[in-house]
């Protein structure tokens, strides 16, 4: 099929290199947001789509809005027969949606209706999830609404961070989405209605929401750190600088006050509301990423996170 595929971020580009080695579906164009500043410098850089696409010599599309004339005028001369979306970053306008042969297909990283939204992989690990998986639907006009046409379970593993558990997630929904785009050609497809029930909307993560509070039980703590791996990063402060923690693991004992670190042998563990946590790697201010049981070796008195 004649494809343009919509996304902007790395996974995004990871998905589009997958679908360019496919040898029955050739992509014509690819629709990303614009190019945006980066560094101090605040120099224009293009996204991580965009970058893959011209390096395969494919014509990028990147309008400030996707709702502009233009962009619709050249969709209709480039003809794609579908149009795969990967975390593009933006709606598609109604009036695109019906353009293709075979409407718009998205990619979205959880079990629709659970997690629609912007970040449904650090919403589900901050819920205590244990399954997820990856959903590919029909584009409707409601977010992430669309009837069902492939989904895929995932397990997350106990400690594993988001970004590690959107990598995993990233190949399989690619998979899932070329299986599925198969289907479609071979007009074997199959689709199903999303229920009405069970709907959990995906907010995003800000790095408010990301610092640690230390009154709340450990079991808590260690989704909360996980979930915001890499990015915003937990955080908490330390004689009152930033301090992030990468990594932490729950320990049955509760032992210590909230906030209040031990250092021990070949750990260093931290009091919470409810049991303690073991810091497995941390990143003091203007520092590189360290184990927590070095860190809690190279203190010279005892202290807690604020």
């Amino acid at each position: 099929m004649r494809l343009v595929f919509a996304g902007t971020p790395q996974v995004a580009a990871d998905t589009l290199a997958q679908l360019l080695n496919h040898p029955r579906h050739e992509v014509v164009a690819v629709l990303t947001r614009p190019d945006a500043p980066q560094g101090r410098s605040s120099r224009l850089v293009p996204s991580p789509v965009a970058q893959r696409a011209a390096d395969h010599g494919i014509e990028v599309l990147r309008p400030q809005r996707a709702s502009d004339p233009a962009l619709a005028a050249r969709l209709a001369e480039l003809a794609p027969q579908c149009c795969p979306v990967v975390a593009y970053g933006g709606l598609i306008p109604t009036a695109l949606l019906s353009l293709p042969t075979h409407g718009w297909v998205n990619v979205h990283f959880s079990l629709l209706p659970r997690w629609r939204g912007a970040a449904p992989v650090q919403q589900a690990i901050l819920a205590g999830d244990e399954v997820s998986g990856v959903t590919v639907f029909e584009l409707v006009t409601a977010l992430d609404a669309g009837p069902v046409l492939a989904q895929r379970e995932y397990r997350f593993g106990e400690l594993e961070t988001s970004g590690e558990a959107l990598s995993a997630l990233q190949r399989l929904g690619a998979d899932t989405l070329l299986s599925t785009l198969d289907a479609i050609e071979d007009a074997t497809a199959t689709v199903t209605p999303q229920p009405t029930e069970g709907v959990t909307v995906a907010g995003k993560l800000t790095v408010e929401h990301a610092r640690i509070d230390w009154t709340r039980p450990a079991v808590e703590l260690q989704r909360h750190i996980r979930a915001h791996n890499p990015s915003p990063m937990a955080w908490t402060t330390w004689a009152g600088e930033r301090f992030r923690v990468l990594l932490a693991r729950c320990l049955p004992e509760a032992s210590l006050e909230p906030g209040v670190v031990r250092v021990e042998k070949r750990r260093t563990v931290v009091g919470t509301g409810a049991g303690d946590l073991e810091l497995l790697q941390v990143q003091p201010a203007g520092r590189k990423p360290l184990a927590g049981a070095d860190w809690g070796r190279g203190l010279r008195t005892a202290g807690a996170f604020e």
